[in-house]
């Protein structure tokens, strides 16, 4: 896809929003099922079945996927198509490119071990290998516009509001 397929695409789209902000609010879902047998998630995700569980620093046996693996996984997912469609657009050629996300986490909050000790990801570090000839201004144009758009990236850097309910069922 070159740029002016994908101008070409989103055109109507982003004219539809233009003129009807509320059609461009869209609510997205997961769903997960808890495992009856161990400790584990089984998320619908789409296209198959991912079963979360434990990872192995807190008692996990590694064989379910650690949702600290999927967080970083998504980001990685998002940025990369991001930087591949801001690059399209911006008609910056690439060749090849590797996108990698990793994360320091400190499981003695998360098992309670140490009160000041958080839960959570305490740094999370997004890279980007690309293979290309493009100048570095346009390459520090891609990475802006790429910080900009990608919708996880954003959700992890600005942490929008979460509500929590639960309920019996």
């Amino acid at each position: 896809m070159d740029a002016n397929e994908l101008r070409a695409m989103q055109a109507p789209i982003k004219e539809k929003y233009k003129s009807d902000a509320g059609s461009a609010m869209i609510t997205l879902k997961a769903k997960g099922t808890l495992d009856d047998t161990s400790i584990a998630c089984k998320v619908e995700t789409g296209r198959a079945l991912a079963v979360a569980g434990l990872h192995p620093a807190t008692g996990g046996s590694g064989m379910e996927l650690c949702s600290g693996d999927m967080l970083l996984e998504a980001l990685v997912a998002c940025a990369g198509v991001t930087v591949k469609a801001v690059a399209t657009a911006l008609e910056i050629p690439l060749k090849s490119g590797k996108v990698s996300a990793e994360g320091d986490l400190d499981f003695r909050g998360t098992l309670g071990v140490a009160k000041d000790a958080p839960v959570g990801f305490a740094q999370i570090r997004l890279r980007f290998d690309l293979d290309t000839d493009a100048p570095q201004e346009k390459l520090d144009q891609l990475l802006k516009l790429t910080e900009r758009y990608c919708v996880v990236y954003q959700t992890i850097k600005s942490g929008p509001q979460v509500d929590v309910t639960m309920a019996r069922t």
